[in-house]
């Protein structure tokens, strides 16, 4: 028998089978794919080109567990991006940004000399409520409803928070209010607005001046690569490269690790969850389980909602899944050659993000299709080629361009995705030829994820790339519902190790890190 079986090989599974491994117990993991992973993948989807399918840059992933498995030594590596961001307008002028402070004010000086000088103001903010915010993605929430101990917890975080002084202010809104407000407020010139407020939409169904979407900004803004604050990056080898690292360091602990093993139920006995099922039929007992898939498909697919409280049930059906992301990988014969910044050959625009955005009305303009469950008539684009810092993924001289889309509902007023998606697609092509004229002919092969695809080749529901929505109503003590934010479940022996549990989603194996800890502390069950 295992000692405990976890469901899904993403990312924050593998971290939590090497954490309980490396303590000794006996670890299996089960993976419906034939790839490791879940969304933090890489996928020889063409002959030579290694693309990260899903999961595209990195900076988030916690530095801790970096160190504490010593992933660096099982093949894990940083490739800082610099300049971080590039955004041409249609004007053919550009804003350049990324982690030297010259640059930037010389960048945004172009447009507003006020904004060049207020940046660095706006970034210290951003950076004391980090270091309030970032702790607490190591730590299981309190539970308020619960005993001394936990409100004994939450009062420390509070006198935290207070001593975040006069940006405690600063604090509450990036938790709770709209990213369009915080901006208009910090600065006065449109491109850098919106270049800074694309990071607010990404992976959510939400417009820049709806509640909430400044925490997913500001969640764009912690992190770090290789020891500086807020820089995101590349990694060797793709995003599957953290994976694999990971998996390494389990199987070095003694983790067994089972690909094309789909786990078709949750065995529970007398309110003990004691193994699991598999779709072919064969039963692996284990003395605890952990769900590194979403609330939805654990408890209202892998189980049966009887064995479940009525009131958690209805919890876990009230989860908000809404994404409008579409994503598009393309294999190119040559690098984009922009308008604002002439040239095929590999230059400091092809570092970083390419943000396709060229004004807040354009980006509001964007949502209102959405909201009526129409795709974009001009979506957001988010582009990225990795290949610019890393020539290990494609054949000489080619490179990989990742597109991540805003906004492509899930629900459709009309038709399905299947019969949509590649019409869609060409649009976003279209859009991304404007910029770079010779874009469209440089593509050798092209792949589209939409929300649907995300749905039934990484099993998110509704296509959330969160596991759930990033609002404060489904985060911290919330998440995934009120009373179960420890990583417990209503039945004992059953946790939650993904993104769907606290901090949420984004490739940061806190998740799985925290489930670890808790799962260890209770002696597995």
């Amino acid at each position: 028998m295992h000692d405990l079986v976890i469901i899904g090989a993403g990312h924050n599974g593998l971290v939590t089978a090497a954490y309980v491994a490396r303590a000794g117990y006996k670890v299996l993991v089960l993976e419906r794919r034939e790839v490791i992973g879940g969304c933090c993948v890489t996928e020889e989807i063409w002959p030579g080109f290694k693309v990260s399918t899903a999961a595209y840059v990195n900076s988030l992933f916690r530095p801790r567990i970096i160190q504490e498995l010593e992933l660096k030594q099982h093949g894990f590596q940083m490739l800082p991006r610099n300049p971080s961001s590039f955004t041409p307008f249609p004007d053919t002028r550009y804003l350049m940004l990324g982690p030297d402070p010259g640059l930037n004010h010389r960048e945004i000086g172009k447009f507003s000399k006020k904004d060049a000088e207020s940046l660095p103001r706006y970034e210290a903010m951003l950076l004391k409520v980090a270091d309030f915010l970032e702790p607490l993605l190591e730590e299981t929430p309190p539970n308020p409803w619960s005993g001394f101990g936990d409100l004994w917890k939450l009062a420390q975080v509070a006198w935290k928070f207070r001593r975040l002084g006069k940006d405690a202010v600063a604090a509450i809104e990036i938790l709770t209010g709209a990213a369009r407000p915080i901006l208009d407020r910090w600065f006065e010139s449109e491109q850098l607005k919106v270049t800074l407020a694309t990071d607010a939409v990404i992976g959510v169904q939400a417009g820049p001046s709806m509640p909430g979407t400044a925490y997913v900004l500001f969640h764009h803004v912690m992190g770090e690569c290789d020891g500086v604050r807020g820089v995101w990056g590349y990694v060797k080898g793709g995003m599957g490269a953290i994976s694999q690292a990971i998996a390494s360091a389990a199987k070095k602990f003694g983790a067994e690790i089972r690909t094309k093993s789909p786990v078709a139920r949750i065995q529970v006995r007398d309110g003990q969850a004691s193994g699991v099922v598999l779709e072919d039929g064969t039963e692996i007992p284990a003395r605890c389980v952990a769900s590194n898939v979403d609330a939805n498909l654990t408890f209202l697919k892998l189980m049966d909602s009887k064995e479940l409280p009525a009131d958690f049930v209805q919890a876990i059906r009230n989860i908000d899944y809404s994404c409008a992301s579409l994503k598009i990988n393309c294999a190119l014969s040559e690098l984009p050659d922009f308008k604002a910044l002439p040239g095929s050959a590999l230059g400091p625009q092809h570092h970083g993000t390419m943000h396709i955005c060229p004004e807040f009305d354009y980006m509001e303009r964007a949502y209102d299709d959405s909201k009526y469950g129409r795709p974009s008539q001009a979506p957001i684009l988010e582009c990225t080629i990795p290949t610019s810092v890393d020539d290990s993924i494609s054949p000489a001289g080619q490179h990989i361009l990742s597109m991540f889309v805003q906004y492509a509902p899930y629900k459709l007023r009309e038709g399905s995705w299947d019969q949509i998606k590649e019409s869609f697609a060409d649009r976003c092509c279209d859009i991304l030829n404007d910029y770079a004229p010779n874009f469209k002919r440089s593509i050798l092969h092209r792949q589209v994820i939409s929300p649907l695809d995300l749905e039934r080749t990484f099993g998110l529901t509704g296509g959330n790339i969160f596991q759930g929505a990033m609002s404060l109503s489904n985060m911290f003590f919330l998440r995934p519902t009120a009373g179960y934010a420890d990583y417990r479940t209503p039945i004992r022996g059953l946790y939650l190790c993904g993104a769907a549990s606290h901090p949420g989603g984004g490739v940061m194996g806190a998740c799985g890190y925290n489930a670890a800890r808790e799962i260890l502390r209770n002696r597995l069950v």
